[in-house]
């Protein structure tokens, strides 16, 4: 597999994975490569910087943000588990009872399945999914 970095007419960049250069070149000529904001079929390869393999000395950090989008994720997943209660799958139950007067109301975080979020949103119960993993769940 060969991962390239891609650019569409507009200017839009991505990247896609292929079998080969010639597949990529082969799916690109019958329009099946196509960017993934806009849809446009006029994509190009664009400049990209060889991979270079690092000693084990060298080992990324992967528990530090990468940029400012993950810094401020960081932040606000910090923020969220310092100031409410993890109740895990529980959270629908848990918003329900605090929404009919049945729990003493407090800041919660878990997880729902859809239907359950949609019914929660439906019935007036306010909640808004996080854009991030609860650490519980992150295995």
């Amino acid at each position: 597999m060969i991962r390239y970095a891609l650019r569409c007419e507009k200017g839009h960049d991505f990247d896609g994975w292929f079998r080969s250069s010639d597949g990529f070149e082969s799916l690109r000529a019958a329009g099946q490569v196509t960017c993934t904001h806009c849809g446009s079929a006029q994509v190009d390869k664009a400049l990209m910087a060889p991979r270079v393999a690092q000693s084990r000395d060298e080992a990324p950090d992967l528990h530090s943000p990468r940029n400012d989008h993950e810094a401020a994720l960081e932040r606000l997943r910090r923020h969220v588990e310092e100031n409410s209660d993890y109740v895990g799958m529980s959270f629908a139950a848990e918003a329900r009872a605090m929404h009919e007067g049945l729990a003493p109301e407090r800041a919660i975080h878990g997880e729902a399945r859809l239907e359950e979020a949609r019914k929660l949103l439906e019935d007036g119960i306010p909640v808004a999914p996080l854009p991030f993993r609860s650490r519980q769940r992150a295995n």
